[in-house]
């Protein structure tokens, strides 16, 4: 599902630099990625998904060569066979929370946004609490509800890979371990690959994988 061979990126001022000799992640796999602020795990991400492209190396992504597209074939395949839910959420402050949630299908016309999509949406608001607040705008909501928006709304395409990056950071325990049950649950379901970003090693129990991003070098930007 995820493979990184001999890849080479950097920022060109800072200093930062990532070198991922060899990454595997099989399909169906739950991954963790750990390490320091600044060791490159959001880089790591956003190299696998094509929002970074790198300087050298080979990365395959749910079974495209994702360094050999160009920057709209990239952002297509991204579209159409990544969830991601940014550190950051990147909600749309305009749309209320339905359409936030369903917004991945106004990207790309293989996303159809039909009924089944609705419904879908409908189901992950439920199972992740925010089913009361489809019709409030972002501001209106808590951090924590802006973090389930954002998982909701990276989980609704049913995607053959999950990027996540600190999806749980902002929620309490008890909801945490629900988001994260909620995950799982779709990813196995649907045969889905995740990769999450997480700074809480309380968790790693619970994952298939773990990979130390500070391995490879990365420093602070």
């Amino acid at each position: 599902m995820i493979e990184l061979r001999d890849v080479k990126f950097e920022y060109t001022r800072g200093g930062f630099s990532l070198r991922v000799p060899e990454l595997q992640i099989s399909a169906g796999t739950r991954a963790a990625a750990i390490g320091p602020s600044g060791s490159g795990k959001t880089t790591l991400l956003n190299l696998i998904s094509g929002i970074e492209c790198p300087e050298a190396g080979r990365i395959d992504s749910a079974g495209v060569r994702v360094d050999r597209l160009s920057p709209v074939a990239r952002r297509a395949f991204r579209i159409t066979n990544i969830g991601f839910v940014f550190q950051d959420f990147l909600l749309l402050d305009y749309l209320d929370v339905l359409q936030n949630i369903l917004y991945p299908y106004r990207l790309h016309h293989d996303l159809r946004l039909d009924a089944d999509a609705r419904n879908r949406a409908q189901r992950l608001a439920a199972d992740l609490g925010i089913d009361r607040l489809l019709d409030r705008r972002p501001d209106e909501l808590s951090q924590g509800e802006r973090q389930r928006v954002a998982i909701a709304r990276a989980l609704v395409t049913a995607p053959k890979l999950v990027l996540a990056d600190e999806p749980t950071g902002n929620l309490d325990p008890a909801t945490k371990q629900h988001a994260l049950d909620l995950l799982f649950e779709q990813c196995d379901a649907l045969s889905m690959t995740l990769f999450m970003v997480t700074p809480d090693h309380g968790l790693l129990d619970r994952f298939d994988q773990v990979v130390d991003v500070s391995a490879f070098g990365g420093s602070p930007p």
